[in-house]
């Protein structure tokens, strides 16, 4: 998940960090949340609005990883792809699945609109691109989303897409009217405000030594302070340290960096219409338009950390793959974060043991599902909300440690090649079609201006005999009964064959 970059953000909350403190004395709450992103806010902002006492123990700052470090698409939708999760967990439960991550998705706008939190730089719409010729696929997604799932969906043409998107790459698209993009910087500093307003205390800089789950009272240790509380929620995804590290190994990190342009003034309008933002199917092109004229990029996912400056000169190829028309880019701003991808690819969502619940792996779609994961436990908590148990079936499983990650890097490669073959195979079909149609254009024009139509059968090359046809029996006429011939009369005597009667 990608932030926005930093000279878009900087200062965004300086009142917040510098109210940020350090737990330094033992606490009671009825609920502790481990774990100051995206999730663990929004349980906190919706816990206090019904009444808890909340505590957020943070071991850096708010939002310092994945949540702080995002495209911000907002968009219904898992990881999992929805024909897998139907066969995963049938029709119903999987539209009862859908339909909360579309809640998720409207929850975030409520809140970011509604809060008015400043310069949330809200856009709308999201595309969904091909990077093959797949109309009939396209055609049956959209039936199933349109008509199973009511989600608001529209078809693009190959022409539409290549309107708004001068490229070749592209073919079909999913538009997403109802989607949009947010400074997932400042949302994730909203909410912590929000939060803080509503009645919840949040500590930064305390990270969690021990966690004692059991009895009534749980029991968390900080470096400088104990805290007792009815209900721990695990929101730390791919953080949660050495107390917590069985979890943790449930999920799998993955970065992904992102870079900012510098202003591509009017380049950009003219191969770049399109408002909103744009991703492929294969995962690995997702940009959108930035600060007017700027294009925010993001790289494919790998499996280790490295420094975000290091894949600037990629970043930057891969426009130039894309848009050629844009000609030299330079990259001003790099960025990243790692997320928590589960091994079945859907958010860990639930209660653990009696009091112990947890909320993290949103993948590639945080801050829909991490929404709606935060309503869920808050409403669970504290009025016995039972749809969390949707989630039951995607049970944790250890993501394979140095092992897992190694293979998901080979696939993520093997993908991605046989992602370009695709491309490639697919460009080359569609440029003979082209060629064709030319040519039978071209022929039919000659055919018109010479006042003649196509000939029916081709004449044969010169030099090749002309085949000889054998030849046809005429057709038998109808046999007609035999006549019967009557001799001539004779001739009288004394006259001879000249005279008369």
């Amino acid at each position: 998940m990608i932030e926005t970059p930093a000279s878009t953000t900087e200062g965004a909350d300086a009142a917040a960090l510098r109210e940020r403190a350090r737990l330094t004395f033992d606490l009671d709450v009825d609920i502790c949340i481990v774990g100051a992103g995206l999730a663990g806010l929004t349980v906190a902002l919706e816990a206090t609005r019904m009444g808890a006492s909340v505590a957020v123990l943070e071991g850096r700052h708010v939002g310092w990883n994945a949540s702080g470090n995002q495209l911000g698409t907002v968009m219904p939708g898992y990881g999992l792809p929805l024909g897998d999760l139907i066969e995963r967990v049938g029709f119903e439960d999987a539209r009862e699945l859908w339909s909360l991550s579309k809640a998720g998705a409207d929850y975030v706008r409520a809140t970011a609109t509604e809060a008015a939190m400043p310069g949330i730089s809200l856009s709308e719409g999201a595309l969904e691109v091909s990077n093959v010729d797949a109309g009939d696929q396209l055609i049956s997604r959209l039936q199933m989303l349109l008509e199973d799932f009511a989600t608001e969906v529209e078809g693009w043409q190959i022409d539409r897409v290549r309107t708004e998107l001068k490229t070749d790459r592209y073919f079909h698209g999913i538009y997403y009217p109802k989607a949009f993009q947010i400074d997932g910087r400042k949302y994730v500093h909203g909410l912590a405000a929000l939060a803080r307003r509503a009645g919840a205390r949040i500590f930064e800089d305390t990270p969690v030594v021990s966690i004692d789950s059991s009895g009534i009272r749980k029991r968390i240790v900080t470096p400088s302070a104990r805290l007792r509380a009815s209900h721990i929620v695990l929101a730390g995804n791919v953080h949660l340290g050495a107390p917590l590290r069985r979890l943790s190994e449930t999920l799998l990190p993955v970065w992904r960096y992102a870079g900012v342009t510098a202003p591509l003034g009017d380049r950009l309008a003219e191969v770049v219409g399109f408002k909103g933002s744009v991703s492929d199917t294969d995962g690995i092109d997702h940009f959108r338009v930035v600060d007017g004229g700027r294009l925010m990029w993001a790289s494919p996912e790998i499996t280790w950390a490295g420094r975000p400056r290091r894949f600037a000169g990629a970043i930057a190829r891969r426009i130039r793959t894309i848009f050629p028309k844009l000609g030299r880019i330079e990259i001003t701003d790099t960025f990243g974060g790692a997320i928590g991808q589960t091994v079945h690819g859907m958010p860990q969502i639930g209660q653990l043991r009696k009091g112990l619940w947890v909320t993290s792996g949103f993948g590639r779609q945080g801050l829909n599902t991490s929404a709606m994961a935060g309503q869920l436990i808050a409403r669970s908590i504290l009025w016995g909300d039972e749809r969390w148990r949707l989630f039951t079936p995607f049970e944790l499983v250890w993501a394979g440690g140095p092992a897992g990650r190694a293979a998901v890097l080979v696939v993520g490669l093997w993908n991605r090649g046989s992602s370009a073959a695709a491309g490639a195979l697919a460009r080359h079909r569609e440029r003979v079609r082209i060629r064709e149609g030319l040519r039978e254009a071209r022929l039919a024009e000659a055919n018109r201006q010479a006042g003649t139509r196509p000939a029916v059968a081709r004449r044969p090359p010169p030099g090749r005999p002309r085949p000889v046809r054998p030849p046809q029996p005429r057709p038998a006429q109808a046999s007609q009964p035999p006549q019967s011939v009557e001799p001539p009369p004779p001739i009288p005597a004394g006259q001879d064959e000249g005279e008369g009667a």
